[in-house]
Order: C-alpha cells, then structure tokens, then sequence
C-alpha cells in the first residue's frame, strides 16, 4: 500500500517553497549539521531587513515544516519565519553523544546566527518549548518572547509524576515514542486542543514514515 505521509512530504516541501521558506543545511560545528527551514532570501529577511524573525520549534514527534506548516503559510509573508528540526528529527543530525536541551538550544542559536539572525519571537510546542526557553536563557539578547504551549519553563519530577498518571502511561518513553498507529493517535490528540479525524492508515503511515532517529 502506497505510503501517503511519504507521498504528502515532497508535496509540502513545494509549498513551502513556493511561500518562499526553503530547508538549508547549517554544520553548527563540526559533525552537528542542522536543517533550518528559513526564508530563500535568509539575509535580507532577517533582523538586518525590513520583516521580524520568528522561530518555530517543534515537539518530540515528527519534524519542523510537518509540526508548522499551517503557522508558516499564514505568516510567511509578513515574518521571516525559521522552521528548525531539532537535533536527532528530520534533516538535523550529529555525532555528539550529548542529548540535552542546554545542547539543542546551544546549537540553534549558532544556526541562527549563521542565517543572520540576530533578534526573534520563539514559539515551541512541548519540547520544542522547552528548547525555547533555554534558549531564552543562554541567550537573552537574541530572544524578544517565548510562545510556549503544551509545556512549561521548569519540570520537577513530582510535576513529571503527576502528568503521567493523569495521561494514564507509566513512562513517558510509551508517550513520546509511539510504535503504532493507536499510540500515535492518543499522542496527537493529547497534544491538540481538536485534533481533526483522520483514517487509521495515516497513522499507521505516520510511524512507518516520521520520527525519532536516535535518542540513545
């Protein structure tokens, strides 16, 4: 049966392209490449021309342009708007074996920097919003605002505790890690305020076709 996440991908990256946001390849340092979706004219569009600069980040599952592509249609023309993945999802990669937030966000900023970006509004969403704010505290000169939904500045582990038993899951490895189209499903409508009907075969298509690369 024919894929029909890997067939809508080629399709939204032509959109994306079209609302004038293309992917580029930045090597953050060496070995650590991140794949930032950003304006095709990235210089001009930057805090240096005439269009503020906002920063989308996604959550823990799938990538940048999938998580936002809705938000980069509806801004592109006035934001420059840059669409990230994440170390370890989609385009973005590295040989480093640390796995933190401090890293993620450490890395983003060298990115954004090298696409001239020198002031942004940061929107996450769960743990790309936890990024943010990381960001927002490494380099406070760079960020103007935090957006956050779906997460929160600090995570104690009685809080970590607490979400898990009202989202009835014992880790959160079973949350954030579907392996099937029933799990995939309970994780995006946790994570929507309403999330659209969709036939079963999209998420089963969904876990076959996006993800996690690595996170061990």
């Amino acid at each position: 049966m024919v894929n029909t996440v890997k067939i809508y991908k080629p399709l939204l990256r032509a959109t994306m392209k079209l609302a004038g946001v293309r992917p580029q390849k930045i090597e953050v340092e060496p070995g650590t490449v991140m794949n930032i979706w950003a304006p095709s004219r990235s210089k001009e569009n930057a805090n240096n021309g005439k269009k503020p600069a906002v920063v989308f980040l996604h959550g823990f599952v799938g990538d940048g342009i999938l998580t936002w592509q809705f938000q980069v249609l509806a801004l592109a023309r006035d934001y420059a708007v840059y669409v990230p993945d994440l170390l370890f999802f989609g385009g973005s990669s590295t040989g480093d074996g640390r796995r933190t937030v401090g890293f993620q966000a450490e890395c983003l900023a060298r990115g954004l920097a090298k696409l001239g970006v020198q002031q942004c509004t940061v929107v996450g969403f769960s743990y790309g919003a936890m990024v943010a704010f990381r960001l927002a505290e490494l380099q406070p000169e760079l960020v103007e605002s935090v957006v956050a939904t779906s997460s929160g500045p600090v995570v104690t582990e009685s809080l970590s505790r607490e979400c898990l038993e009202r989202l009835g899951f014992p880790t959160w490895s079973e949350v954030l890690l579907p392996d099937s189209a029933s799990a995939l499903k309970k994780l995006l409508e946790i994570g929507s305020f309403h999330f659209p009907r969709l036939p079963k075969c999209v998420f089963k298509h969904a876990v076959e076709g996006v993800g996690v690369k690595t996170h061990s």
